[in-house]
């Protein structure tokens, strides 16, 4: 009888967590689901009827979605790649002592700290053709004879997005990198010491290893993070030049918010959210590997 009173208890108190998740989660899911299924319009009358998977076929013939998708790519292959080597070299040279190490690691984090929105805006103004530290720094140094339209050409517009990116999220990669590498057991150093092994030998045969359970997660958050980029692009060029930095995030707002066809942004929103997850389980199948080979 007492048991069944606890029970009774505990779902009283915990039914209430349970209806705001499910209003604020799986209900406006459930909803953008639907509305994914249908051609509704913001604004427009005697849109929103079912017309089944109508939008998801359009976007197979979508050529900017397509476009999109490389656009995902290339950002998460270059940044993640480069912030990931940057930020292992930070994250070995924070967890050596030396005087000033923990002043050197708070300025390495400062540009976490920052909004995006704030990041966006300050390199729009680095990267500005005209008056942007960029091209007068290249100016100054005689390695240009005329402005380069970062911003602006097709070809460049996505590495200033990349180089932005690397920039504010390096030390993100570094601060979890480190927080592994403060984990790591000192047996197998003191052994490697030992047998007379060398720094190079001792970082790729044992710590590289030992931290790939870490770097796998530190990949993970970060290609959730490119993929639903948003602020960046959107401050910095709007997903332009011809939709060259347009990425998933920022072409499901264009589709469903300001070219108000919401049922086929909520499609696009759908699309990303089976390729993320696609993405995210291979890199924990990858992980789950890792644990059962250590």
């Amino acid at each position: 009888m007492n048991k069944r009173l606890d029970k009774n208890i505990t779902l009283f108190f915990i039914s209430p967590a349970f209806i705001i998740v499910f209003l604020i989660v799986f209900f406006p899911l459930a909803l953008s689901l639907y509305f994914s299924f249908t051609d509704y319009v913001l604004l427009e009358k005697d849109t929103g009827k079912l017309i089944g998977l109508n939008n998801y076929f359009n976007l197979i013939n979508d050529q900017i979605f397509y476009r999109v998708l490389l656009n995902t790519v290339i950002i998460m292959s270059i940044a993640i790649n480069v912030e990931f080597l940057l930020g292992l070299g930070l994250a070995v040279l924070v967890n050596r002592n030396f005087k000033g190490q923990k002043l050197y690691r708070t300025i390495i984090l400062t540009p976490m700290m920052i909004s995006p929105a704030v990041v966006g805006l300050n390199f729009k103004f680095l990267f500005n053709d005209l008056f942007g530290l960029f091209n007068n720094l290249l100016f100054l140094f005689r390695l240009i004879d005329k402005p380069i339209a970062w911003l602006i050409d097709p070809a460049l517009a996505i590495f200033s997005i990349i180089i932005t990116d690397i920039w504010q999220y390096t030390p993100f990669m570094m601060l979890i990198l480190y927080a592994g590498l403060q984990a790591l057991p000192r047996e197998p150093y003191e052994a490697a010491l030992v047998d007379g092994a060398s720094s190079w030998q001792i970082f790729t045969k044992i710590t590289i290893p030992l931290l790939r359970p870490v770097i796998l997660i530190a990949l993970t958050i970060r290609s959730l993070d490119i993929a639903r980029l948003f602020d960046i692009i959107m401050i910095m060029t709007g997903g332009g030049p011809a939709h060259r930095t347009e990425v998933m995030g920022t072409y499901v707002f264009r589709l469903a918010i300001q070219d108000r066809m919401f049922g086929y942004g909520n499609a696009m929103a759908y699309i990303s959210i089976l390729i993320t997850i696609a993405f995210v389980a291979y890199l924990f199948k990858q992980l789950k590997a890792t644990k059962l080979e250590r």
